[in-house]
């Protein structure tokens, strides 16, 4: 008998594969799906980065090193000074990943301490990679009355590998101050844990003022920081991301990823260099979400339903129940229920604005009662 890795075997079924089913099952009675379930952008990726992949093929394609292109790593260290006055030293500072989700996922095998504090409501991978690691998952409740900020006195940090945050808030859209991060960060130098802050939804906002970022902090000493292209450039299947920060931190992941083997193919990685260069096309992607939301919130509302998150991401997190979303999957329209992001996302939606505009319209019809 094969006997699998108990981490593996107790874990229930990846939320999302749920949906997947629930897809499958529409297909095959011909109705129309307006998925608004997955947060996987599908706006193009703008042209400019899909010719700078092609001009990065070449007759030969080596192994790529871990460390990633100096030109990526310049590039990014670039972006971080424009868009949150950071300096970051592109060699000791910066690390290029394969995406965000299987750095955010590894960041646990790196690190000593038994446990990994995660939000809750949450992205899943957080704590599917803490437990594979080994570690105990300590919850930490985000409330809609806290503005979905967690009260970090409530932890017993001693025993604490990493902490994570994540701003822009998947599920809530919720933002955090940089004051805050000044908190979390001085909790992590005491206690010498690390803080990671996934930000992969930082360039995704409704509001006047871009989001605040941990690379703001004067001091990143114990602070790593994740981004990616997914969603700022609509490159999800480019798996284009970074780490950033401590440089005690980034050079600990120098030593780990190669032992895994997720460096980003070069060609991948040459298109990175383009999107992270220019920002005009982030400021036209930011557009059509805000036109998609200016469609679908007020319909939602119309509906009786109340936004409950933030002002960024591209999502809509809105109170409502499982039996809800069950009679919009019935008619063909799918939303995450809150309760797939945990206990605490119960009693809310997560409504990606994903679909295009003529979509979003004919499932506003959909969901009328």
């Amino acid at each position: 008998m094969i006997r699998l890795s108990p981490v593996l075997e107790g874990l229930g079924t990846y939320p999302f594969v749920k949906l997947e089913a629930a897809r499958a099952r529409l297909r095959a009675t011909g109705i129309e799906i307006i998925d608004f379930g997955m947060g996987e952008p599908r706006e193009e990726t703008p042209a400019f980065i899909r010719e700078a992949l092609a001009a990065a093929i070449t007759p030969l394609a080596p192994y790529p090193t871990a460390v990633g292109l100096p030109a990526l790593r310049e590039a990014i260290a670039g972006w971080a000074s424009r868009r949150f006055s950071a300096t970051l030293d592109p060699d000791t500072q910066i690390v290029p990943t394969l995406g965000s989700k299987e750095a955010v996922f590894g960041l646990a095998h790196v690190f000593a301490g038994d446990q990994v504090v995660v939000p809750q409501p949450a992205y899943p991978v957080y704590d599917r990679g803490a437990r594979f690691a080994g570690k105990e998952v300590v919850e930490l409740p985000l409330r809609e009355a806290d503005g979905w900020l967690p009260d970090l006195d409530a932890v017993d940090w001693s025993r604490v590998a990493i902490l994570w945050l994540n701003y822009p808030n998947n599920p809530t859209g919720a933002t955090a101050p940089v004051a805050f991060y000044e908190q979390a960060a001085a909790l992590a130098r005491e206690h010498g844990f690390v803080l990671a802050s996934d930000e992969a939804y930082s360039e995704l906002y409704f509001g006047s003022a871009a989001p605040d970022s941990a690379l703001q902090l004067s001091d990143l000493t114990n602070v790593a920081v994740f981004n990616t292209l997914s969603k700022r450039s609509s490159m999800p299947g480019y798996r284009a991301g970074f780490v950033a920060g401590d440089p005690d931190i980034v050079a600990a992941l120098k030593k780990y990823r190669p032992n895994v083997g997720v460096a980003p193919p070069e060609v991948l990685q040459r298109a990175a260099i383009a999107a992270w260069n220019e920002e005009t096309h982030v400021t036209e992607v930011r557009a059509r979400y805000r036109a998609k939301r200016d469609l679908l919130l007020p319909a939602l509302e119309a509906l009786g339903l109340r936004s409950a998150g933030g002002d960024a991401s591209f999502f809509l997190w809105m109170e409502g129940s499982d039996d809800l979303a069950a009679q919009w999957l019935e008619r063909g329209v799918i939303v995450a229920p809150g309760s797939f992001f945990g206990p605490a996302g119960e009693g809310y939606l997560r409504i990606a604005l994903v679909p295009p505009l003529e979509a979003i319209e004919r499932a506003i019809e959909r969901m009328a009662p």
